[in-house]
């Protein structure tokens, strides 16, 4: 008698399908607190980093962010229109002060979003995605 393939696994283990589950809870409170702005997490993980390094190249800036070329090109061409961030010194990507100052109008929105997520996954989730972002 043959057994049933899909008896076999059980998607609710697989580590992709939770850290994507995770990921779209998370990013959903960012998302609230962000969308006054009118602009995304993904955006605002780039200005972030542009404002700690002030210019990178696009490699350098797709090595930190974990972004796909594709996605972080049309992030930062977002950017861009809205002057947050400029080529002019192509192929080193900068901030720009308009950049800098949004950046500063979403810090307190950004710290009640993570202060958010803290109480819903507490210190031990906290450590733990530590621990795996270290280990990765």
């Amino acid at each position: 008698m043959n057994e049933d393939p899909f008896q076999k696994f059980n998607p609710r283990v697989c580590i992709s399908g939770q850290v994507m589950r995770l990921n779209r809870i998370i990013a959903n409170v960012f998302r609230k607190y962000l969308k006054p702005f009118g602009i995304t997490d993904s955006q605002l993980t780039i200005l972030f980093i542009l404002c700690k390094k002030y210019e990178l190249n696009q490699k350098k800036l797709t090595e930190i962010t974990k972004h796909e070329k594709s996605s972080l090109n049309r992030n930062l061409n977002r950017l861009i229109d809205m002057e947050f961030v400029t080529k002019v010194n192509f192929p080193l990507i900068q901030i720009t002060e308009k950049g800098k100052t949004k950046v500063l109008e979403i810090i307190p929105e950004w710290e009640k979003a993570m202060k958010e997520v803290n109480e819903l996954i507490e210190d031990e989730g906290v450590d733990a995605l530590n621990l795996i972002m270290n280990k990765l």
